[in-house]
């Protein structure tokens, strides 16, 4: 595979989403959370200059604010643009891999965890024709749900079976619907996880901004414990859960694909 290295002139220049995510389990009883995030967009190809620009940010080296390869893709330590190509092509939708834009929690005083991360896929008229969606769960699985983008310009609605033990309350039946925006001054996300009914909602709602060192300085001192939030939050609601009497799911024994397949909705 050969890497389709984004010229400079089409890449974007990083960015901070921050904003709120809300999680609404509605099977069984009802049970809600709310908390605060923020993420960073940065274009593959951008990702060693943007370090090189800038004095908080690191590529693959400790930093106060840094993303390392091996934490993301084939979790190995290599490069993350020919995997994502590699995906695009056995997918037929290599067209895609002109420019890829990676929106993730970042590593925050050396620590991250991503319950979700974006890869979107941009073909060399600017047009979004897939994204790969980065799930992760806290017993260190992983699952890329590879999903194509309908033609247009309006909201983008996506959905792909479940294939990952994701929380202990939930077993492995039912699908995903994802709802977004595309990535812009705004990012609205809804995932809707159903089976014969509804079962759990979370709307993600983030507002863009230049990624310059003093607006990454100004989200470090507002949230300099986020990434540690973020899975603790993930599993005083686990313990909640288990009091109200949700019902408990051992982590199934089996072995699932790296890459999943969704389709456009």
């Amino acid at each position: 595979m050969n890497n389709l290295a984004t010229p400079a002139a089409m890449i974007e220049p990083p960015q901070i989403y921050a904003g709120k995510v809300s999680h609404v389990r509605v099977e069984k009883f009802i049970h809600r959370f709310i908390y605060r995030l923020w993420m960073l967009a940065v274009d593959l190809d951008d990702l060693d200059q943007f370090a090189a620009r800038s004095r908080l940010f690191r590529h693959n080296r400790v930093g106060l604010i840094s993303v390392h390869d091996r934490d993301h893709g084939p979790r190995d330590g290599s490069a993350l643009r020919p995997w994502a190509e590699a995906i695009l092509a056995a997918h037929g939708q290599e067209i895609y891999a002109a420019r890829i834009r990676f929106m993730v929690i970042p590593r925050i005083l050396g620590y991250a965890f991503n319950p979700i991360a974006f890869y979107f896929c941009y073909a060399a008229d600017g047009t979004l024709g897939a994204v790969l969606h980065q799930v992760k769960n806290t017993f260190g699985d992983q699952v890329i749900y590879a999903i194509p983008v309908a033609p247009g310009t309006g909201t983008v609605r996506q959905m792909a079976a479940k294939s990952m033990h994701v929380s202990p309350f939930f077993d492995m039946n039912g699908q995903y619907d994802f709802t977004f925006s595309r990535p812009g001054l705004q990012f609205r996300l809804g995932i809707r996880y159903k089976a014969a009914a509804p079962r759990l909602n979370v709307v993600m709602a983030l507002r863009a901004m230049p990624a310059t060192d003093n607006a990454l300085t100004a989200q470090l001192l507002r949230m300099p414990f986020m990434a540690f939030k973020v899975i603790a939050a993930i599993h005083w609601h686990a313990l909640r859960l288990f009091l109200r009497g949700a019902m408990f799911h051992r982590e199934p024994s089996l072995v699932h694909p790296p890459v999943i397949p969704g389709e456009t909705s």
